[in-house]
Protein backbone atom coordinates (compact mmCIF):
# COMPACT_ATOMS: atom_id res chain seq x y z
CA UNK A 1 0.00 0.00 0.00
CA UNK A 2 1.19 3.48 -0.88
CA UNK A 3 2.07 5.72 2.08
CA UNK A 4 3.04 9.24 1.00
CA UNK A 5 4.51 10.14 4.39
CA UNK A 6 6.84 7.15 4.44
CA UNK A 7 8.13 8.00 0.95
CA UNK A 8 8.68 11.59 2.01
CA UNK A 9 10.61 10.50 5.11
CA UNK A 10 12.64 8.03 3.06
CA UNK A 11 13.47 10.67 0.46
CA UNK A 12 14.43 13.19 3.12
CA UNK A 13 16.64 10.59 4.79
CA UNK A 14 18.45 9.82 1.52
CA UNK A 15 18.86 13.54 0.81
CA UNK A 16 20.30 14.17 4.28
CA UNK A 17 22.69 11.21 3.97
CA UNK A 18 23.92 12.41 0.55
CA UNK A 19 24.45 15.90 1.98
CA UNK A 20 26.44 14.51 4.90
CA UNK A 21 28.54 12.26 2.68
CA UNK A 22 29.25 15.16 0.31
CA UNK A 23 30.28 17.36 3.24
CA UNK A 24 32.61 14.69 4.56
CA UNK A 25 34.17 14.02 1.18
CA UNK A 26 34.94 17.70 0.64
CA UNK A 27 36.09 18.42 4.22
CA UNK A 28 39.64 19.43 5.02
CA UNK A 29 41.54 17.32 7.56
CA UNK A 30 40.90 20.04 10.13
CA UNK A 31 37.17 19.99 9.39
CA UNK A 32 37.14 16.18 9.61
CA UNK A 33 38.54 16.33 13.14
CA UNK A 34 35.98 18.98 14.02
CA UNK A 35 33.27 16.60 12.79
CA UNK A 36 34.73 13.78 14.88
CA UNK A 37 34.70 15.96 18.01
CA UNK A 38 31.12 16.93 17.24
CA UNK A 39 30.15 13.29 16.75
CA UNK A 40 31.66 12.12 20.03
CA UNK A 41 30.00 15.01 21.86
CA UNK A 42 26.63 14.05 20.38
CA UNK A 43 27.15 10.41 21.33
CA UNK A 44 27.99 11.33 24.93
CA UNK A 45 24.97 13.64 25.09
CA UNK A 46 22.75 10.83 23.86
CA UNK A 47 24.33 8.41 26.35
CA UNK A 48 23.55 10.86 29.17
CA UNK A 49 19.94 11.15 27.98
CA UNK A 50 19.51 7.37 27.76
CA UNK A 51 21.17 6.93 31.15
CA UNK A 52 18.75 9.34 32.78
CA UNK A 53 15.78 7.67 31.07
CA UNK A 54 16.87 4.18 32.13
CA UNK A 55 17.34 3.02 28.54
CA UNK A 56 20.23 0.66 29.16
CA UNK A 57 20.69 -0.76 25.65
CA UNK A 58 20.54 2.65 24.00
CA UNK A 59 22.96 4.06 26.59
CA UNK A 60 25.44 1.27 25.86
CA UNK A 61 25.11 1.80 22.13
CA UNK A 62 25.73 5.56 22.46
CA UNK A 63 28.77 5.03 24.69
CA UNK A 64 30.10 2.42 22.27
CA UNK A 65 29.69 4.92 19.46
CA UNK A 66 31.63 7.57 21.42
CA UNK A 67 34.45 5.11 22.14
CA UNK A 68 34.50 4.02 18.49
CA UNK A 69 34.87 7.64 17.33
CA UNK A 70 37.72 8.15 19.77
CA UNK A 71 39.50 4.88 18.94
CA UNK A 72 38.97 4.76 15.19
CA UNK A 73 38.75 8.45 14.39
CA UNK A 74 40.55 10.73 16.80
CA UNK A 75 43.37 8.33 17.74
CA UNK A 76 44.02 7.43 14.10
CA UNK A 77 44.23 11.03 12.95
CA UNK A 78 47.81 11.70 14.04
CA UNK A 79 50.69 12.27 11.64
CA UNK A 80 53.36 10.47 13.63
CA UNK A 81 56.14 11.86 11.46
CA UNK A 82 55.28 15.50 12.08
CA UNK A 83 56.84 17.69 14.75
CA UNK A 84 59.93 15.65 15.54
CA UNK A 85 60.50 14.67 19.17
CA UNK A 86 58.17 17.37 20.50
CA UNK A 87 55.42 16.22 18.15
CA UNK A 88 55.93 12.59 19.17
CA UNK A 89 55.67 13.56 22.86
CA UNK A 90 52.47 15.51 22.20
CA UNK A 91 50.98 12.59 20.30
CA UNK A 92 51.89 10.18 23.10
CA UNK A 93 50.21 12.48 25.64
CA UNK A 94 47.08 12.81 23.54
CA UNK A 95 46.88 9.06 22.95
CA UNK A 96 47.16 8.48 26.71
CA UNK A 97 44.44 11.08 27.31
CA UNK A 98 42.16 9.44 24.72
CA UNK A 99 42.75 6.07 26.43
CA UNK A 100 41.84 7.63 29.78
CA UNK A 101 38.66 9.15 28.31
CA UNK A 102 37.69 5.78 26.85
CA UNK A 103 38.14 4.14 30.25
CA UNK A 104 35.98 6.82 31.87
CA UNK A 105 33.26 6.16 29.31
CA UNK A 106 33.39 2.42 30.01
CA UNK A 107 33.12 3.06 33.74
CA UNK A 108 30.24 5.48 33.15
CA UNK A 109 28.43 2.70 31.34
CA UNK A 110 29.17 0.04 33.96
CA UNK A 111 28.36 2.25 36.94
CA UNK A 112 25.55 4.19 35.26
CA UNK A 113 27.33 7.35 36.40
CA UNK A 114 26.61 10.60 34.52
CA UNK A 115 29.47 12.35 36.36
CA UNK A 116 31.92 10.16 34.47
CA UNK A 117 30.26 11.16 31.20
CA UNK A 118 30.66 14.80 32.24
CA UNK A 119 34.35 14.25 32.98
CA UNK A 120 34.94 12.62 29.59
CA UNK A 121 33.02 15.40 27.83
CA UNK A 122 34.96 18.14 29.65
CA UNK A 123 38.29 16.61 28.63
CA UNK A 124 37.17 16.27 25.01
CA UNK A 125 35.88 19.86 25.05
CA UNK A 126 39.34 21.06 26.12
CA UNK A 127 41.02 19.23 23.26
CA UNK A 128 38.35 20.33 20.80
CA UNK A 129 38.64 24.00 21.78
CA UNK A 130 42.43 23.84 21.38
CA UNK A 131 41.87 22.29 17.95
CA UNK A 132 39.46 25.10 17.03
CA UNK A 133 42.06 27.71 18.00
CA UNK A 134 44.50 26.40 15.41
CA UNK A 135 42.01 26.39 12.54
CA UNK A 136 44.06 27.27 9.43
CA UNK A 137 40.97 28.92 7.89
CA UNK A 138 41.07 31.54 10.65
CA UNK A 139 44.85 31.98 10.85
CA UNK A 140 44.79 35.41 9.20
CA UNK A 141 43.16 37.11 12.20
CA UNK A 142 45.07 35.43 15.03
CA UNK A 143 47.64 37.15 17.25
CA UNK A 144 51.35 36.56 16.65
CA UNK A 145 51.51 33.81 19.31
CA UNK A 146 49.21 31.74 17.10
CA UNK A 147 52.02 31.43 14.56
CA UNK A 148 54.20 29.57 17.11
CA UNK A 149 54.51 25.80 16.70
CA UNK A 150 51.45 23.91 17.87
CA UNK A 151 53.51 21.98 20.42
CA UNK A 152 54.51 25.25 22.09
CA UNK A 153 50.88 26.43 22.30
CA UNK A 154 49.14 23.24 23.38
CA UNK A 155 49.19 22.09 26.97
CA UNK A 156 47.79 18.78 28.16
CA UNK A 157 48.39 19.68 31.78
CA UNK A 158 45.62 20.39 34.28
Amino acid sequence: MYEPNSMLRSGASVYARVGLETGIMSATPHQMLTLLFSGVKTAITMARHHMLCGEIAAKGKAISKAINIIDNGLKNSFDTGAGGAEGAALIANLLALYDYIGKRLILANLRNNPDLLDEAQALLDNISSAWQEIDPQQAHGLPEAANAPVVARFSTGA
